[in-house]
């Protein structure tokens, strides 16, 4: 299926204002393009609560958190990790995002502002991450009122770092994770599949683009076979939490997104995994910008309810 038109005419607005690809950027010149599109994004639903606060990694460092509390009573926490590449973002670019997916579940949200490669490499943004949801776990109370449910989230290099905790949550016996929300995320670092050779997934994110991403956050081509770089390599996926799957049609991370959901219900775990048709990379967190945004996260919206009514 073609892009739809919306995307088609968004490309074409971001192509008339000229820029290099982000792969011929420093990262800081790279991060200074993509923290515009929060302006198009316009502010989110207003919160009960909005409180910045922090955790540390195990290197002493502290992690940014932003909390949106949609009202008194939340359902649960998401904890959501942001995508770029490891490379780009920040929690001011999700806030819309955070804000809508808080208003729309009723759970309270919290933005993890990882640190950035190249100047943190890998093992860094998994550390932060780690550190994060053990903060969300000791915290669960006090931010959702009870020992609500826990959701781990994210999209491309988010989902991954949401898709490695999850792994590791289980392998030590905690926290308990109640569900994993991973959109287009990467699981691999092999680039080589069919949807990262196809010309006509060379969109907002290209293949060079990606291969940039890799060299910034993990150079060590070696270390990129570990499982907490490279999830769908782990090497057992029973017992992890059961997993919502968002892909997207025109992505290059679209194919080792299905093979991780694959591994997922290959493995026992109960999977609900949609390919959205006519969408490019990055389609989800474009709120307010592209129509299939609000299809996907009338998509997550829809689970979550489903996944937290079972749960009583």
């Amino acid at each position: 299926m073609a892009l739809d038109k919306a995307t088609i005419d968004l490309l074409a607005d971001m192509a008339e204002n000229g820029g290099k690809p982000l792969h011929e950027m420093t990262p800081d010149e790279a991060r200074s393009q993509t923290a515009g599109l929060k302006e198009m994004y316009g502010p989110g639903p207003e919160m009960s609560q909005v409180r910045e606060t922090h955790t540390s990694a195990e290197d002493g460092f502290s992690v940014p958190i932003r909390v949106l509390v949609p009202h008194d009573q939340p359902r649960g926490l998401i904890l959501y990790f942001h995508g770029g590449g490891w490379v780009i973002g920040a929690i001011d670019e999700f806030d819309t995002l955070g804000r809508r997916l808080a208003q729309r579940t009723g759970c309270a949200v919290a933005l993890v502002d990882y640190r950035l490669a190249p100047e943190h490499r890998y093992p860094t943004a998994v550390r932060d991450a780690w550190a994060s949801v053990q903060w969300a776990d000791e915290h669960l109370e006090q931010l959702a009122g009870s020992r609500l449910p826990l959701i781990v989230s994210g999209d491309s290099s988010g989902g991954n770092l949401a898709a490695v905790v999850a792994h590791r949550a289980h392998e030590q016996g905690g926290p308990d994770i109640s569900l994993q929300v991973l959109v287009y995320p990467v699981t691999d670092h092999d680039m080589t599949t069919s949807s990262y050779t196809d010309p006509e997934n060379q969109l907002m994110l290209e293949r060079d683009t990606m291969a940039m991403f890799w060299d910034h956050y993990v150079p060590d081509v070696a270390a990129r076979n570990n499982p907490d770089a490279s999830p769908l390599r782990a090497g057992n996926f029973s017992g992890l939490p059961p997993a919502v799957v968002l892909t997207a049609e025109h992505d290059v991370l679209r194919d080792e997104g299905e093979a991780y959901a694959e591994r997922l219900r290959d493995a026992g775990v109960a999977v609900e995994q949609q390919r959205f048709d006519g969408q490019m990379h990055g389609f989800f967190t474009m709120v307010n910008l592209l129509p299939g945004s609000a299809a996907g996260i009338d998509y997550v919206v829809t689970r979550i309810d489903k996944h937290l009514a079972a749960a009583g």
